[in-house]
């Protein structure tokens, strides 16, 4: 079986000789075709193929090791045929091991041998005969991935039918509708629910639906549980062909094009695709060795521990590759604004059929994309996986590794940027005051933006508005807070104190009228002259109120209780439409993303803690959804207990249960 084969769906369909034609278009000029010479440098060796001499080197030890096995199976297969007990399995398995080139004096000797009983693990149960495991082979080399989806397609597909399952949960929870529901009961949703989800005809393809599985009659043994990670495992298998096949593109099309090339100068390819033929190679090895895992049984006995070598082995090239982003979506607009024909080539390219309406930008971030839902992917078998099984300490492996990268990652993206913009932001402080050194490795930008500063209360009844209300300017950093104010130019800020963010203190006043709407009181405990100082601001909106006050002092207690302290009572809310952060507080969310709400204003803004990894941050209500259903807020929360106990150390693996009691786990 190949999971190539999700390459040949309806779109892009292409005879052979359009193929080859595209090829041609594609290569360099005067090109040479060994594809191991890369004393070259630069962009200049072939594409990665599936059949190219590194895939087919790698696939022809594979095979070989494949049929090393294959032969020690024979052994064990006759032994059992020459037991009494199956006289007649012995000579149609003699007659069909001849076929495999086994030598007959091996034959021989093999069937001379008395066996010993040969078990099978779970749904196998019995011996399997030498037509059944014909059969199952037969059954592997027709089997056919025909999902044509590439993926950016397949993750917006995929995040869909997420959201769409967690409302079918939803509906089917005895509170919803009623308002009732036990505090501690678990409701065991039917797995049947999760399989019909995605059976429409937007859905992804389906491990229950290859020909293979259905003629082998595993789906009548196999428990629904076992079912359901079935389809766990075969969905990453076919989100990473998926993957790869819009990396190809990315190649092919984009960086493989003689037109852009030729509007390019090399610094300026390297700053747009970086090291992406190191990202495509560890794809193609990852990819190879889970087709490889499918092809021994149709029955997939586990991919994390294939996830978790390859994290070790291969994927730090991702780590290089995103980190550089900030530089490549930088000069990505400025060859755009500055180079016309670029601009005029990389128009005619994205018009193109194979690109389906997508935009070059989206090809260009598919590898952080990939790392990120690959750390989800297995989150969701070690979800399913049976506690304390080699599955589970697999995924929880896996995920260990994949959460440092993808944490390395964070964090060489969030380096690079914010020292640019404390290097930006000292250009532009004059300091009225002592002054303090901004640029330090670990200081970055929290929030930043315009306040009303009041002369006080008792002073609105004499004072004119335009006397009341003087403007300030706060910079806050996580562990510094400056108070400036506009230069006369406008360009530059004058600073008027400073002080640590440790010693900040804030204090809310009830709205008393428009003249005290939106305001709070700031305490500087301990300023840079080493005294206090005091302020009364004044924002724009209720919802701006709340995030100074919630950047100034972190520790403020929020009206809803946060994740660590697992209260099933706490409001939860899932992403129905992508949010990219706008200011430093906000928090970016995907689609099906679940968060614990913390916080939430009347002009439409919430503060929210997501599940999986803990992250802070504000979004417009407007993109989110609430769960109402408190037996779906408890099943994430278990879930996410159980991911956090991966990532501390795998701690579920030594006896550690969820306990539900009063509404909270522990």
């Amino acid at each position: 079986m190949s999971v190539t084969a999700l390459f040949r769906g309806k779109f892009g369909q292409k005879s052979q000789d359009n193929q080859e034609k595209h090829r041609a278009a594609t290569v360099y000029p005067g090109h040479d075709e060994d594809e191991d010479d890369d004393s070259r440098g630069g962009f200049s060796r072939d594409p990665i193929r599936r059949n190219s001499r590194f895939y087919r080197s790698m696939r022809k030890k594979r095979l070989a090791s494949s049929e090393a096995e294959s032969k020690n199976s024979v052994m064990v297969d006759i032994s059992v045929a020459s037991d009494s007990r199956h006289p007649e399995f012995r000579a149609d398995m003699i007659s069909s091991y001849r076929t495999h080139n086994i030598h007959s004096r091996d034959i021989r000797m093999l069937s001379e041998q008395t066996a010993a009983a040969c078990t099978v693990e779970d749904v196998r149960g019995k011996t399997m005969s030498s037509k059944q495991a014909d059969q199952e082979n037969s059954n592997l080399r027709s089997v056919r991935i025909t999902t044509s989806f590439l993926y950016q397609e397949y993750r917006d597909t995929s995040k869909q039918q997420e959201i769409e399952q967690r409302r079918q949960r939803e509906n089917l929870s005895p509170e919803v509708g009623s308002g009732t529901g036990a505090a501690g009961s678990s409701v065991a949703y039917p797995p049947t629910i999760q399989l019909q989800l995605r059976n429409n005809a937007r859905s992804l393809s389906l491990w229950q639906n290859l020909e293979a599985v259905q003629n082998s009659g595993l789906l009548m043994q196999l428990p629904q549980k076992e079912v359901i990670m079935q389809e766990a495992m075969f969905e990453l298998v076919t989100s990473e062909a998926s993957y790869y096949k819009s990396l190809e593109i990315l190649e092919t099309h984009f960086l493989r094009n003689p037109i852009l090339f030729n509007t390019l100068s090399q610094s300026d390819m390297h700053f747009l695709f970086s090291n992406i033929e190191d990202v495509m190679k560890a794809s193609e090895r990852f990819l190879m060795d889970l087709e490889h895992r499918m092809e021994e049984s149709i029955l997939i006995s586990d991919v994390c521990d294939i996830v978790y070598n390859h994290a070790v082995e291969h994927f730090s090239v991702f780590i290089l590759y995103v980190t550089n982003q900030v530089y490549q979506e930088k000069n990505y607009r400025r060859i755009l604004e500055g180079n016309q024909a670029f601009r005029e080539a990389m128009a005619l390219l994205e018009k193109h059929p194979c690109v389906r309406g997508l935009s070059f930008t989206s090809f260009l971030i598919l590898p952080f994309q990939r790392i990120t839902r690959l750390k989800l992917l297995v989150q969701n078998i070690l979800k399913k996986a049976e506690e304390n099984s080699e599955r589970e300490a697999n995924a929880i492996k896996a995920h260990q590794r994949l959460e440092q990268i993808v944490k390395e990652c964070n964090e060489g993206v969030r380096k690079m940027s914010r020292t640019e913009e404390l290097i930006n932001i000292e250009k532009k402080l004059e300091f009225k005051c002592k002054s303090v050194p901004i640029i330090s490795h670990s200081r970055w930008l929290l929030k930043k933006g315009e306040v009303q500063q009041m002369s006080g209360p008792n002073s609105t009844r004499t004072m004119r508005s335009r006397k009341l209300y003087q403007p300030l300017y706060l910079f806050l950093f996580n562990n510094l807070l400056l108070v400036t104010k506009r230069s006369s130019s406008g360009d530059k800020f004058q600073v008027l104190n400073s002080c640590t963010r440790a010693m900040l203190r804030t204090d809310d006043l009830e709205d008393q009228g428009q003249v005290l709407a939106n305001v709070f009181n700031l305490r500087l405990l301990e300023n840079q002259e080493d005294r206090e100082v005091r302020y009364m601001l004044k924002t724009t909106s209720m919802s701006d109120k709340l995030r100074w006050m919630y950047a100034l002092t972190p520790n403020r207690r929020t009206r809803f209780m946060s994740t660590s302290t697992h209260q099933t009572d706490s409001p939860q809310v899932q992403c129905i439409q992508s949010y990219s952060s706008q200011e430093p507080d906000e928090l970016s969310i995907e689609m099906a993303d679940v968060l614990n709400l913390l916080e939430r204003t009347d002009d439409g803004w919430m503060l929210g803690e997501r599940l999986h990894d803990g992250e802070r941050g504000w979004f417009p209500s407007r993109v989110v959804e609430e769960i109402q259903s408190k037996e779906v807020r408890a099943q994430n929360l278990r879930e996410a207990f159980r991911i956090q106990q991966a990532q501390e150390g795998g701690s579920s693996r030594i006896g550690i249960r969820v306990k539900h009691t009063d509404g909270v786990f522990t």
